[in-house]
């Protein structure tokens, strides 16, 4: 996986780079800064920064030698002390990771860990920050292979922070407890059939029920009067097919097509290219080449929704794409709840997703 978010120190992360959140003088600051000086050799770093560095202004990045750190190299990034978010905060801060990730490219490095820069002493909002990483590491993640770590120290920040969307509570609420509490009073179907999970006076009242409304409400005609003289009727046609004809022929084709065959289709029919889906959906490229090379080979049903996301399907696309591999989105899941959700309101971001899997006690994707 490229991107893991981790409760950890960072002065202990074995990767080829860490990040500091350095200050633009020679000089050790709190936090996340002076535990890396600590770590690495106060005095040897202090010396070679004040000796080949020397200042650099916010937004910018530096690399040092690791010296005692078990990394090969330290990326400092200057980061940007946060006043109100109307001085340049969020493009220095976009620039820090920015900047780190392309100069550990240069470098060749396979491996990184972050700190969640500027979040600490240096009073950038955590939410924020967070939503910052994640967009410019997603970003550079589209055309460049790496493993990044986003390393947060405190238990408060590992679960992090409070939730994005604070309507997908409701949207829960909403179609998980309201299956529930339908199963519980009125039953469900089954092959067509009612079953009542209760008992037969429960079935009897909902037949009752059934009846009264039939009585109460007109039988619905079959046959009406067209109202559209047949010129209009016409134009309507060839509306219809001059706009939908060619894409609804190019759907047809592929009816009988396998799960792999399928995904495939979508993502050419929405010109995007396979690495791209499969990175922003955080599936292992070993297992997506698998998907790609065996047209009858079936993923897990995590491994599809994640796919869903990666390919920005709709919610339509979604369901028939996970019918072919035998799944349904089910509406009294709440992993299925909110990957509806997140596909419903056209939210492709995977990170944000195993958030909102964690905070409601389900089990994260990422980490």
């Amino acid at each position: 996986m490229p991107l893991k978010i981790v409760r950890n120190d960072i002065t202990k992360m074995n990767t080829e780079i860490i990040v500091n959140t350095a200050n633009d003088h020679p000089t050790v600051g709190t936090g996340c800064d002076f535990a890396i000086y600590q770590a690495a050799g106060r005095e040897e770093l202090l010396a070679y920064r004040s000796e080949h560095i020397g200042y650099v202004p916010e937004g910018e990045v530096f690399i040092t030698p690791a010296f005692h750190l078990p990394a090969k190299h330290i990326i400092h990034a200057v980061s940007p002390y946060y006043e109100d978010g109307m001085h340049g905060e969020e493009e220095k801060l976009r620039a820090c990771y920015r900047k780190s990730l392309q100069l550990a490219h240069e470098v060749h490095a396979e491996s990184i860990a972050f700190p969640l820069i500027s979040t600490g002493g240096f009073g950038y909002p955590k939410e924020e920050g967070l939503r910052i990483a994640v967009d410019e590491v997603n970003t550079f993640l589209l055309s460049h292979d790496m493993l990044i770590y986003l390393v947060v120290f405190d238990q408060k920040t590992s679960k992090l922070g409070t939730r994005l969307y604070p309507d997908l509570e409701s949207y829960i609420d909403q179609k998980y407890v309201e299956e529930k509490r339908q199963e519980e009073y009125f039953g469900s179907y089954d092959a067509g059939n009612f079953v009542s999970s209760t008992d037969s006076d429960t079935t009897a009242a909902f037949s009752d029920y059934s009846q009264r409304r039939r009585r109460e409400e007109p039988e619905q005609e079959f046959c009406t009067v067209n109202a559209v003289s047949f010129k209009e009727a016409e134009d309507e046609f060839l509306d219809f097919e001059s706009l939908h004809e060619s894409k609804l022929q190019e759907r047809m084709l592929h009816l009988s097509d396998t799960f792999s065959q399928y995904l495939l289709f979508l993502i050419q029919s929405k010109n995007m290219e396979n690495a791209e889906v499969y990175k922003r959906a955080i599936v292992d490229k070993k297992i997506f080449s698998k998907i790609k090379n065996n047209v009858n080979y079936h993923p897990q049903k995590i491994t599809a929704l994640c796919l869903c996301i990666g390919a920005k399907l709709n919610l339509d696309e979604s369901r028939d794409l996970l019918a072919r591999a035998g799944y349904a989105l089910s509406p009294c899941d709440k992993t299925d709840v909110i990957f509806s959700y997140f596909i419903e309101n056209k939210i492709y971001d995977m990170i944000e997703l195993d958030i909102q899997l964690e905070e409601h006690g389900l089990p994260c994707i990422i980490s």
